[in-house]
């Protein structure tokens, strides 16, 4: 399930990617198989080594084109362990609203991205979260989970403070912010409840199958509830930030 939208982003083959946060990787895969190079890092161990056995899977089974690279590291966001203008695209999903320090997080990703490169950042919607937060304390004060609500200027700001110019925006995932306030109502531990068994099966069906009708729901819901948003931002060359 892709909170990206390639469409929007696209990838030349090639291109170095830099999957910041990657979790399970599901953009670091699709970039892969886009013929990128990509470094897919996380400061979580576990998960990294599950990403590393999915990229050793996927070569395997020829899921790459020739010349694509995939690398998964164990890092810090806050001190990324490779030179200026390393990555032609940065993508850092869902990770913001879990670190303190966000806008050091923005000025490392800035640092490590070529002049000209383009960056995607994805966070949790204002009003979605806001009602997950108003519904369930433990969904959100938990060790390790979200510590603030980005409004979509917010975060547009700070990329700008950053020295990035967005270039558009949209919302993610609007079948998803149901099943979440459902998940928050019953208790977010509380898989078993019957509505949320429920609404998992049609999530998966949707993703599994990817049906006409779960598409136009969710084209028609993204704006009004779509649970992320995301921007695409590029890294002015040096010489339009002369001219700036």
């Amino acid at each position: 399930m892709l909170t990206v939208d390639f469409s929007r982003f696209p990838l030349a083959p090639g291109d170095r990617v830099l999957d910041l946060g990657c979790g399970a990787g599901r953009h670091a895969f699709e970039c892969y198989r886009r013929g990128a190079r990509v470094v897919a890092l996380d400061r979580n161990g576990e998960e990294i080594r599950e990403v590393a056995r999915w990229f050793a899977a996927m070569k395997e089974a020829g899921e790459a084109p020739a010349g694509a690279t995939a690398t998964a590291m164990q890092g810090d966001a806050l001190a990324l362990p490779f030179p200026d203008d390393s990555f032609d695209v940065v993508i850092i999903s869902e990770v913001m609203e879990h670190i303190p320090d966000d806008k050091g997080v923005l000025a490392e990703m800035v640092r490590v991205l070529r002049p000209g490169g383009r960056i995607a950042v994805t966070v949790p919607r204002w009003l979605p979260e806001k009602i997950c937060w108003a519904l369930s304390d433990a969904y959100h004060e938990v060790e390790g989970g979200h510590i603030r609500i980005y409004r979509g200027d917010e975060l547009l700001g700070r990329m700008r403070e950053a020295g990035l110019e967005p270039y558009g925006t949209h919302h993610a995932h609007g079948l998803h912010a149901p099943y979440w306030w459902i998940k928050c109502a019953v208790g977010v531990d509380n898989d078993q409840a019957l509505p949320v068994k429920a609404y998992h099966q049609l999530l998966v069906w949707d993703i599994m199958k990817k049906p006409l009708v779960t598409r136009l729901a969710e084209q028609a819901l993204n704006p009004v509830i779509g649970k992320s948003f995301v921007a695409y931002a590029t890294k002015p060359r040096h010489d339009e930030r002369v001219r700036a």
